[in-house]
Formats: structure tokens, C-alpha cells, sequence
């Protein structure tokens, strides 16, 4: 199976402390490639009944923008190749990541992702469901004789789960942007702290990965309301659901577009939707300031920035 580059195509605009850095995008072909090979070993063994399953789920579909950020996170501070372990956590946090789509999937009521059915949509719920239960315990079964790595996967998944929680029963409130960066960053920054963690094998990049998380977040937020199919979801589910996504958080600065969104009429979608849509201009600016934040925190930190500089320049152009 070829493997797509886990980054998007270069050349468009960045943000001013993004633009002052050369170009060394590091793709990982390689390295993703053994990833990639690993599922499929594991797949191909795994019981009867869920192997249809979890190739539906995995095989062909995934971009890898985690592992990815695993292996960048360890390049920053570890001189010499990638070796077998580091690929191995890499592959854990791939499965950790799909346990969350899945769950997402069926809370979202998505029928489509990445152009195709839903685990949920083509299996059933219950299958779903037991899937990601398999795919979260092989994980941890990954991980079984590297402690720190257990650590980092059961608070991702105990800070995801809380975050989820505090989402939905916050949703259609008037929250502003720093409750979005708040939200955010316990939902997909969480994750990418993990990534950061598991790809240096201690903490000292934690803060680099909130920050990656939470400006990968911003952009699918903002490409959701583009309608910017290649992040998957839709800005529309969101607005359905009543979740804060950045540009909504910009837009019920004005009083009647929070009233719309508090409680919208079918006929008020349509009006809400370009409300939002005005607020991209503003958005983009914040995600700006975001991704410059990411790579002072990435000089600060790493011995060897370059590769974190390429994940935060390659993340801030999902948007556009």
C-alpha cells in the first residue's frame, strides 16, 4: 500500500514568525510506511470478527498527522535514525486517535468521513463501539513494558473523556475565545501532548504539543466552515450541536448572533452559518498568533526545532 506524505502541499501563505523559517519539511515516508506496515500485521491477526472492522477503520483512510508528530517530536531532541520503539508508540497513539474518531462519529451522527461510511453507519453502533474498546486495549497492550507510555495514554483518555463531557454540556452557551482555547486544548491538544510525550519519552515538550493541538483544532474549525472536506466533519453538524468552534466564538461577540445561537430555528441556520462565516477574517488572525506562539515555544524547548517549526507551518495552512 503507498502512503500519502502525512503533510499537505507547501507554497501557501503562513504567519510572519512561520514565513521567517526555511522550508525543511520532514514527511517520514519511511517511517510511516513501517507504521502503516505494523497495522496492517496486526489487523491481519486480529479476531474474526472484528478484523473487518478494524481494516474499514484503518486501512487506506488514515493522514497520520499524529504518528508524524511523534516522530517530529522525538527528531527535535533525539540526534540519529528513528528506531523500532518510537515507531510502536507512534502506532499506539494511531490507534488511540481512532478510538476518538469513532466515538466522535456516533456522537456527531456522521455519516461520512474522508468520503466514505462511518464505522458506526457501515457496521452498526454496538460494533463500533466494541471496536474501539479492541483497538484502545491493543494500544495499552503496546505499551505494556514502557510505563511512561501507559501513563501518557490513560490521561489522554481520561482527559478526553472529560473534555467531550464539559463540551456537550456547554454547548448553544456564549462562550468566548478563551473558553474555546480552554476546550480545545483539552480536546485535540490533549492529544497532541501525548504525541509530544511519547515521541521524546518525557515531558519536556508538552506545552509545543498543547499548542500544535489546539491550533490543529482552530484550523478544522475554521476548514469545517470552508467546507474544507480534506479535515473531515462539517462546520454544519457543529452549529446543529450547538459546539463553540473558534470562528463561533469570535461571532457571538454580537449579541444577536449569540441569541441565534442559543436557540436557532431551521430557517435561522442559514443566517447563523454567514454570521459565522464573517468571522473567518478574524479567526485566521487569531490562528496566526497561535501558530507563532507554537514556535517560540519550539525554539525554547528543542535542541533541534526545525522539525516542530515544519508540523506547525504544514498544521496552519489546513485552513486555507
Amino acid at each position: 500500500m503507498s502512503v500519502p506524505s502525512p503533510f499537505p502541499p507547501r507554497g501557501r501563505k503562513c504567519s510572519p514568525a512561520a514565513a521567517a523559517e526555511p522550508q525543511r519539511v520532514q514527511s517520514y515516508h519511511a517511517e510511516i510506511e513501517q507504521l502503516a506496515a505494523f497495522l496492517r500485521t496486526w489487523i491481519a491477526g486480529a479476531d474474526d470478527e472484528m478484523r473487518p472492522l478494524l481494516e474499514w477503520q484503518f486501512l487506506g483512510r488514515s493522514k497520520y498527522f499524529r504518528p508524524a508528530t511523534v516522530l517530529a517530536c522525538h527528531q527535535a531532541v533525539t540526534p540519529g535514525p528513528i528506531d523500532s520503539a518510537v515507531i510502536t508508540r507512534a502506532s499506539a497513539i494511531e490507534m488511540i486517535h481512532n478510538v476518538s474518531l469513532i466515538v466522535d462519529d456516533i456522537l456527531d451522527r456522521s455519516r461520512f468521513r474522508r468520503g466514505i461510511l462511518t464505522l458506526h453507519c457501515r457496521f452498526g453502533h454496538l460494533p463500533g463501539l466494541m471496536a474501539s474498546g479492541y483497538i484502545a486495549a491493543e494500544a495499552f497492550r503496546l505499551c505494556r513494558d514502557y510505563p511512561f507510555g501507559v501513563d501518557r495514554l490513560a490521561e489522554l483518555l481520561k482527559r478526553l473523556a472529560a473534555a467531550e463531557s464539559v463540551q456537550w454540556r456547554l454547548r448553544r452557551q456564549p462562550l468566548g475565545i478563551e473558553d474555546w482555547r480552554y476546550l480545545a486544548g483539552e480536546d485535540t491538544g490533549t492529544m497532541f501532548e501525548a504525541c509530544a510525550c511519547m515521541g521524546t519519552g518525557d515531558e519536556r515538550l508538552r506545552t509545543f504539543g498543547r499548542l500544535l493541538g489546539t491550533l490543529y483544532h482552530g484550523c478544522d474549525d475554521v476548514g469545517d466552515v470552508r467546507g474544507a472536506v480534506s479535515l473531515g466533519g462539517g462546520g454544519d453538524e457543529d452549529l446543529r450541536d450547538g459546539i463553540v468552534t473558534l470562528p463561533v466564538a469570535i461571532a457571538i461577540r454580537d449579541p444577536a448572533v449569540a441569541v441565534l445561537f442559543r436557540d436557532p430555528s431551521p430557517d435561522d441556520l442559514e443566517t447563523l452559518v454567514a454570521k459565522v462565516g464573517d468571522a473567518l477574517p478574524a479567526a485566521e488572525e487569531y490562528l496566526d498568533r497561535l501558530a507563532d506562539e507554537a514556535i517560540v515555544e519550539a525554539r525554547r524547548v528543542a535542541r533541534n526545532p526545525g522539525p516542530l517549526i515544519d508540523l506547525v507551518r504544514n498544521t496552519r495552512l489546513l485552513s486555507k
